[in-house]
């Protein structure tokens, strides 16, 4: 280069740094925390109308303790602050809260009334963790709550596409009500947008028999432009699964994009604990996949130890392409996972695509039984297992990898253990 470097540390060091284009200063400043952005704000008129820019502000994540200390109160007023001042060019917003333990925590987290209550073109709205049949929420703030996000949802909800309510756990009346309000959003506003994800995990609480409710398949069937779908096991009806692929037939055009509704491309289904023994139909599930050519289901179980009734639930007719399974061995349950690996699984070696198994077989071999199922599997991609493994088998995992199953491009084993 014929110009001479020169360095930005010197005594016009502030001319240089304030000569930077404002595409340059807008990406340092997206890798700063709040305390550094305003210091730079305060810095001259030039950053801080760049520090003014949406692009900037579009994206905000807020973690909400949930225990009472001095030293997390800033984490409140910036949630205040922010909301005030910065809240209506917020297009994501993520809050993960602490669940109470005391109702005066709770009453700490009136801060997410007024996130509730900004105007901003949100795209993405993600509240986790509330757990609201806690006793630390009293009645009054949890239908305050519920109210604001109502209200939100009425008035604000044109541009929503992705909607998380992981682990709310409602009260069956407001649960119903919130999602009342998804519906009616959608219905208000399109065909300008549609909430395509929708993540209900833990969304009502573990002692209501929703499946029981027929307002859910009710409400689902009219979010038409829903692709991808999350609940708990504790919800799954055939009502529910008939309202996937029930609903009217009205053809929604969008520049470039052809949506026909419901085409729900991507179920998952988590299952943590079977308190009462609730089977869904197979041709059910059959009558959903035939409506849905691509569709997708993802199983996720976790600490199950009742075979028969696991096999129940794994009926033939589900497109499973996903299962991720985390086993619990108790020394008072004669379990085995050999039936879930030579029985259960190898009747979806079609379709099954990503296998993610936690199994602490301290007391049995399962190695035999792993590699037979990964070689009938002829989709399988990815293939995570934690368990007490020989090393040959690794080594034959691998083998099989290189000369029969050329889709499987990603293996992960731990607790491996030698037995020469």
């Amino acid at each position: 280069m014929d110009e001479e470097f020169v360095p930005m540390h010197g005594k016009d060091s502030v001319g240089h740094w304030g000569s930077l284009p404002d595409v340059c200063l807008r990406q340092v400043f997206r890798c700063l925390p709040d305390g550094d952005r305003r210091s730079a704000d305060m810095v001259c008129r030039h950053w801080h109308n760049v520090m003014r820019s949406p692009s900037l502000w579009r994206y905000r994540f807020f973690h909400f303790s949930g225990r009472l200390s001095k030293y997390r109160q800033s984490e409140y007023c910036s949630a205040v602050a922010y909301a005030r001042y910065l809240g209506v060019y917020l297009e994501r917003l993520e809050v993960c809260v602490c669940p109470p333990r005391r109702s005066l925590v709770a009453q700490r987290l009136d801060t997410l009334f007024c996130l509730c209550r900004v105007r901003a073109p949100l795209q993405s709205l993600s509240l986790v963790r509330l757990e609201l049949d806690r006793s630390a929420w009293t009645l009054g703030l949890r239908n305050c709550l519920i109210d604001s996000l109502i209200r939100f949802l009425h008035r604000g909800a044109s541009r929503l596409t992705s909607v998380c309510l992981n682990g709310m756990r409602n009260r069956t009346t407001q649960g119903l009500d919130l999602l009342s309000a998804l519906s009616y959003s959608q219905r208000r506003f399109e065909p300008r947008c549609y909430i395509s994800f929708l993540d209900l995990e833990g969304f009502f609480s573990s002692g209501v028999h929703i499946h029981l409710d027929s307002s859910v398949p009710g409400v689902l069937r009219e979010l038409q432009g829903l692709t991808s779908l999350k609940l708990s096991y504790s919800c799954l009806s055939d009502e529910l699964l008939m309202a996937l692929h029930n609903s009217d037939e009205r053809v929604t055009k969008i520049p470039l994009v052809k949506i026909i509704p419901p085409q729900v491309s991507f179920v998952h289904f988590c299952l943590c604990s079977i308190l009462y023994l609730k089977v869904v139909c197979g041709d059910t599930w059959a009558a959903l996949a035939s409506s849905c050519p691509d569709l997708r289901v993802k199983l996720t179980v976790d600490q199950i130890i009742n075979t028969d009734r696991l096999a129940r639930i794994l009926l033939r007719e589900i497109p499973l392409t996903e299962f991720a399974m985390t086993a619990f061995y108790s020394p008072d349950e004669d379990w085995s996972a050999r039936p879930l690996l030579r029985r259960m699984l190898p009747q979806y070696r079609c379709s099954l695509q990503y296998l993610t198994l936690d199994l602490s077989n301290c007391s049995e071999s399962l190695d035999e039984e792993l590699l037979e199922l990964v070689k009938v599997c002829e989709r399988l991609e990815q293939l995570r297992v934690w368990a007490f493994l020989e090393i040959r088998t690794v080594e034959r995992l691998l083998h099989i990898r290189l000369t029969q199953r050329h889709l499987l491009n990603k293996i992960r084993v731990r607790k491996t253990v030698n037995t020469a």
